[in-house]
């Protein structure tokens, strides 16, 4: 049995990984490759395989840089099954067709032909086929797959595969509890090997209850100020996760009533999407939509659906809260705000989700002074402000709790979707504490299980 790491190895995003058992071929993830020029161009490149050969493709959850490639796939021949949980298969849905529009628009940049068109889209999601929480199934006769909880985003999933005798577990990107709405990461016990996320494997996040106040810090700063608080933010769980704590927050008056608006329609679509799965939410949200109420809306909360609407809102007077995407300021309507309020000394940026080397995002987390937007040169003269616990990827000692978990001997463990320096740190972590062979398996490498 092999596996070649074709994406997400020594590098945070392209998630791809071809499983050989010598019957069957099957993948787990197809991520876009993000973060700088080169990695965009590296979504054009042909896959390390042929797509016709492999037998099924299992998704752990539904962020671009994990299922964005599918489309490509289907185009290049693939026709086998797509599993993952319903969530999963409506979020894609939704994300890949706003990624289709972004890359024919990135497409003329490049002076490149389409990656894919919408009709690629839409015939791949109907090979999806859906399954719940600790559901087996065997797609072949020598494959059984159970999908366990992630807790990162609604529907991400830990896929357990078990291949004869031998069982490989992939973490997806495990998530950070406790967090709003979403319940805890689950914990496996049994596994020959694993293939671990190690985003934050260098890095402590603060507690939770810090976070929930240096958020009402932050907005009460804002509104003493009259001015803009920014957070670019993921259409997909962070916007929700704010959303949430905003509304608790005013609720409970530990801060005034302050205009909110969330400006990105496909942040509003996916807080729809959201609503229709009560049953993926945590024990204290599902008590709230059982009161009949709603952590999805409060008094001076706006849905910013139009362009039109997204200008105006630099026509009204501070204080406000500008929620867009994308987070990491990489497109989307954000760039207008950062680009008309960045030089503004009344203004926050708050940052709460990873930022990929080379984007825009990671250099206001760095506090640069001075950036480019839609090329334009723009003074940074906000605050700049991070929040990393609104990550929704667990930090070092998370990933090392979930590891320690396992029953021994795990034979090895690879790490991956991480930046170098978060892979070796969290490697002699696990070797030290848990005395696990750990690895950095290398782009294209292929390893022999």
């Amino acid at each position: 049995m092999k596996i070649t790491f074709c994406g997400a190895a020594e590098r945070v995003t392209g998630s791809n990984y071809l499983i050989d058992t010598g019957k069957t071929k099957f993948l787990v993830d197809c991520g876009l490759f993000q973060g700088s020029h080169d990695a965009d161009m590296q979504n054009w490149d042909d896959f390390a395989y042929d797509p016709k050969e492999i037998n099924f493709l299992i998704i752990t959850h539904s962020h671009i840089d994990h299922i964005g490639r599918i489309p490509l796939l289907y185009k290049k021949g693939f026709r086998g099954k797509i599993y993952s949980t319903l969530p999963t298969k409506e979020f894609a849905a939704l994300f890949l067709e706003d990624t289709c529009n972004i890359l024919n628009n990135l497409k003329d940049e490049l002076r490149l032909e389409p990656l894919y068109e919408n009709t690629d889209v839409i015939e791949s999601i109907k090979l999806f086929e859906t399954y719940n929480y600790y559901e087996k199934f065997s797609p072949s006769e020598d494959i059984a797959i159970t999908l366990h909880d992630a807790g990162h985003i609604l529907g991400s999933t830990i896929i357990e595969v078990k291949i004869n005798n031998e069982t490989i577990v992939f973490s997806g990107d495990l998530g950070n509890p406790p967090v709003p709405i979403l319940r805890d990461t689950d914990f496996i016990k049994k596994a020959d090997y694993i293939v671990m996320e190690s985003t934050y494997g260098e890095r402590i996040h603060e507690p939770g209850a810090e976070r929930e106040l240096r958020l009402e810090r932050i907005i009460e700063d804002t509104i003493q100020k009259k001015g803009n608080l920014l957070i670019p933010a993921f259409a997909m769980e962070r916007t929700q996760e704010i959303i949430y704590e905003l509304s608790d927050l005013i609720k409970k008056n530990k801060v005034s009533s302050i205009p909110v608006y969330i400006d990105s329609p496909l942040a509003i679509k996916a807080t729809e999407i959201y609503k229709k799965y009560p049953d993926y939410y945590d024990a204290e949200a599902t008590e709230i939509i059982k009161s009949g109420k709603s952590f999805f809306d409060f008094p001076d909360l706006h849905l910013v659906q139009t362009r039109e609407e997204s200008k105006e809102i630099d026509d009204l007077p501070g204080p406000k809260i500008i929620i867009a995407g994308s987070g990491m300021s990489t497109g989307g309507r954000i760039l207008y705000h950062e680009k008309r309020y960045l030089s503004d000394p009344t203004t926050t940026l708050l940052t709460i989700g990873f930022q990929v080397k080379g984007t825009l995002g990671r250099a206001l987390m760095e506090k640069s002074t001075h950036v480019e937007i839609m090329g334009v040169p723009v003074e940074v003269n906000a605050k700049l402000e991070t929040i990393e616990s609104y990550s929704a990827h667990a930090d070092q000692p998370k990933l090392l709790y979930w590891i320690s978990k396992f029953d021994k001997p795990v034979k090895k463990i690879f790490l991956v979707h991480g930046e170098v320096v978060s892979e070796d740190a969290l490697m002699h972590k696990i070797e030290d504490l848990d005395g696990i062979d750990t690895y950095i398996p290398k782009f294209m490498e292929t390893v022999e299980l």
